[in-house]
């Protein structure tokens, strides 16, 4: 018989993830969470996987060879009580990743604050385009793939290396698991409040990641990046390639923004024509690029899969159009990453209006750890609504300097009635939440094209 892991927190996008791969290795596998809820409800059970709603101590009959420990359970938590109580067999999900399935493979891991997922997702398609068939677990879905995690025919592995902890028992980050080769860190700043005192917290694991890369590996880091120097001014045993600087990696975009140069050391090896946008999204490229070459990858023909590289669902994903009104869906849940996403959308958006529509949902953002940073993020939107639910902050108050540009708003139906009732044609509406916002997306392209019905029918619509 198979060996039997049953996992704690199977609906979350990493051990979701990790199920998958675990069933695809030949595991039997079985799972339990506080919300077995659709889409990845459905992506489990579709595998064969049976999913358990809660975590009823009853559940230690099921006897599996191994419990896999997700980060969201806690101490108290009735099935981790009669784990611990029975003395049973328990790794955290980063260390059985670690050793069932990244063991001897060629790890190429992405770390970072922001674009994490996007590079992971570009890094891995420009393998794919290579021939390489690289297995890889990533913390969203790229549209290339259509899936988060796979194993891959090769021993070629892309992971997104998370800064978040391990578990209850092990505050370590994620990454410090991850036996990589080739690392990619793309940006350093404070987030995660909730389990980081400050930023030299975050800095002390990104070096504790540092120190476990082999001298025959490889580190991609963002150039200009303080607080990445000081990581690395603590000791560095890899070599190391910059992008983002003359010496290293380089961008140069076209006027238009649709394509670039790529340069290592001033020669230019490369072009990418792409529909993406923004410097933000450069610098991916440059990094996931960089991370190819050591793989053995060219850049021209890693720039040629960027060319035809989709993106990942809910990064800039253009969720419809309605009445002449674009919206998009974005996971932007930093003050930088808003900014980033929202400069690129006005490269992309010209003059037309920009609404910006954000959910401050993270626990660093709902205790306000940034939100005076958050104004002058959405500096580039021309109105701005703000779902005021659950914070623990004034978001009048905070918002005070974007004046008549922004509204807040505590009820999901009221805020999507204000947008509607501004939205007009042309504009571009970007959604910005790290959660579902309640279908939100969906509410404002069905509340815009039932608009258009009723002024269809002579009655009054937003336009009025």
């Amino acid at each position: 018989m198979p060996a039997h892991v049953h996992i704690l927190g199977i609906c979350g996008t990493f051990m979701g993830g990790l199920a998958a791969l675990a069933r695809a290795a030949g595991f039997k596998v079985t799972g339990c969470d506080a919300g077995v809820y659709p889409p990845m409800s459905e992506q489990l059970s579709a595998l064969g996987i049976e999913l358990i709603e809660g975590y009823d101590a009853d559940q230690i009959l099921l006897a599996p060879d191994v419990w896999v420990i997700g980060n969201v359970v806690t101490r108290g938590n009735p099935l981790m009580e009669a784990i611990l109580d029975r003395g049973e067999r328990f790794l955290s999900g980063p260390e059985w990743l670690a050793r069932e399935v990244l063991f001897g493979k060629w790890v190429l891991a992405v770390a970072g604050t922001h674009g994490k997922t996007t590079t992971s997702a570009m890094l891995a398609w420009i393998l794919e385009h290579a021939d390489k068939s690289p297995g890889f677990l990533i913390g969203g879905v790229p549209v290339n793939f259509g899936v988060s995690a796979r194993p891959g025919r090769s021993d070629y592995f892309v992971i997104e290396a998370d800064e978040y902890d391990t578990a209850f028992f092990d505050k370590r980050s994620k990454f410090v698991h991850y036996p990589a080769r080739t690392a990619i860190l793309n940006n350093l700043e404070f987030d995660h409040a909730d389990i980081f005192c400050d930023l030299a917290d975050i800095e002390r694991q990104f070096h504790h990641f540092v120190r476990i890369l082999p001298g025959s590996g490889r580190i991609l880091s963002k150039a200009s990046d303080a607080a990445l120097e000081r990581v690395l001014a603590q000791g560095c045993w890899t070599p190391r390639e910059r992008f983002g600087a003359v010496d290293g990696w380089t961008a140069d975009a076209t006027a238009d923004g649709g394509a670039f140069d790529v340069r290592w050391k001033g020669e230019t090896l490369g072009r990418v024509t792409w529909s993406l946008s923004g410097t933000h999204n450069r610098m991916n490229a440059l990094a996931a690029i960089g991370a190819a070459r050591h793989a053995g990858v060219a850049p021209r023909l890693a720039c040629e899969a960027l060319g035809r590289f989709e993106g990942v669902r809910r990064r800039m994903e253009l969720r419809g159009l309605a009445r002449g009104v674009t919206v998009y869906d974005d996971f932007a849940h930093h003050p930088t990453a808003i900014r980033a996403t929202l400069e690129g959308l006005r490269a992309r958006a010209g003059k037309a209006r920009i609404l910006a529509v954000l959910e401050p949902r993270s626990n660093t953002m709902k205790a306000g750890v940034m939100k005076d940073a958050l104004p002058q993020s959405l500096a580039e939107a021309d109105l701005v609504f703000v779902y005021t639910a659950g914070l623990a902050w004034a978001p009048a108050a905070v918002f005070a300097p974007l004046g008549a540009r922004v509204q807040c708003h505590d009820a999901l139906d009221a805020l999507a009635e204000a947008i509607v009732h501004a939205a007009r044609a042309g504009d571009q509406i970007l959604v910005m939440s790290n959660g579902s916002f309640g279908g939100l997306h969906a509410r404002l392209l069905d509340r815009l094209a039932q608009a258009r019905g009723d002024a269809d029918q002579g009655h009054a619509g937003p336009d009025a």
